[in-house]
């Protein structure tokens, strides 16, 4: 339990309830005590867990906390026949990206507390991601580091959109040590829901674990890509839920999926290994589904009438996968409401589709099924 508050510490907690965005002058001028004296209970108030962060946020909001990449998306369209060994014409398309914060977003829109924990430069891609996000989420526990470049993805992509080579700078989220993530372990152990993905270092993800079970939070594991499989714990008894895909698991379990019950047999093969609730994607087969409880399902998917941009659609699903299980839906309408995120994301031209609402996306279920 958080320590109990002398009389000033109760009265700055309440006008900060009223208003989270209250400055210290305003705060000194209701309680009558110098600005320099509010900073000092802001700083106690903190200290005992009632709130965090420069935005003061309130220990009893539950905000689900996101936590890993933040970066910039870059990709290069040649306009004709790639040539090696000299320049190319191509178009060029920048958008804000990173798992986490395409995650925290979707999240946002569909009207859940988010905040993002990260770490990023001081540079321009700082600057435009936060000026994208910061209308969704909690930038406050964003880590900059001088000196260092924030996230990026570059892909080269061929006339018919085929990948030809991507580059990865995701060194800056080495930074995101189980050092840093203990700072925000009162946070965390109050949050609705924990969301890692495997851009952290397999010893954060290993904290943030050990974090959920130690305070009974749900933590939801984000595969990322099949080289960051081996990010994952060990021991992943206790991981609420796990979201991968059918290249992911093959590669983790070094096992070929070929049909359906090879891909039902890696659903249990992770469940075994004690994740409570496991989702294996696999494009337009759908979705295999299942939980000790309730069983394993397969759930096709919806089909786009129309791809514009395949970026974000996997952050999609797992956002909603989150927001519908969170809400107590069963697996079958989890694994439902997932595609059909993911296939709006998929005709939008966006990374996170502008019109996405909790009430928009109930709306594109009952059109779809």
């Amino acid at each position: 339990m958080p320590e109990k508050l002398n009389d000033n510490e109760q009265a700055v907690l309440e006008l900060i309830r009223k208003d989270p965005y209250v400055s210290q002058q305003e705060l000194a001028t209701a309680v009558g005590l110098s600005r320099p004296s509010i900073a000092n209970i802001i700083s106690g108030l903190t200290r005992k867990g009632y709130i965090f962060g420069r935005a003061y946020i309130l220990s009893g909001s539950d905000p689900v906390i996101c936590v890993g990449g933040a970066n910039i998306d870059q990709k290069f369209h040649i306009k004709d026949k790639a040539q090696l060994g000299t320049s190319n014409p191509v178009n060029v398309r920048r958008t804000v990206g990173g798992v986490a914060r395409n995650i925290a977003e979707n999240l946002g829109r569909l009207g859940m507390d988010v905040s993002l924990i990260s770490a990023s430069g001081t540079d321009k891609d700082w600057s435009i991601i936060e000026e994208a996000s910061e209308s969704y989420m909690n930038l406050d526990m964003v880590t900059q580091l001088m000196g260092s470049s924030t996230g990026s993805y570059t892909a080269v992509l061929d006339t018919e959109g085929e990948m030809i080579i991507a580059l990865a700078n995701m060194e800056i989220y080495d930074a995101i040590t189980p050092e840093l993530l203990q700072q925000y372990e009162s946070l965390l152990s109050r949050s609705k829901s924990i969301v890692a993905d495997l851009n952290c270092p397999k010893d954060s993800v290993q904290f943030l674990c050990q974090c959920a079970r130690k305070h009974q939070v749900p933590i939801f594991l984000i595969s990322v890509s099949g080289p960051k499989m081996n990010r994952l714990p060990e021991d992943l008894d206790g991981v609420t839920w796990l979201i991968t895909n059918r290249d992911e698991s093959e590669t983790f379990f070094q096992q070929e999926i070929r049909n359906d019950e090879d891909w039902r047999k890696a659903v249990d093969n992770w469940l075994s290994r004690g994740v409570e609730n496991v989702i294996i994607t696999n494009g337009k087969e759908g979705s295999m589904i299942g939980n000790e409880a309730e069983g394993i399902f397969h759930v096709p998917a919806f089909t786009a009438r129309e791809v514009k941009d395949v970026t974000g659609a996997g952050d999609a699903f797992s956002s909603a996968v989150i927001h519908s299980w969170l809400a107590g839906k069963s697996l079958i309408d989890i694994a439902k409401a997932g595609s059909a995120n993911a296939i709006k994301t998929l005709e939008s031209p966006y990374t996170v589709r502008q019109d996405l609402s909790a009430e928009q996306l109930q709306k594109n279920l009952e059109e779809l099924i």
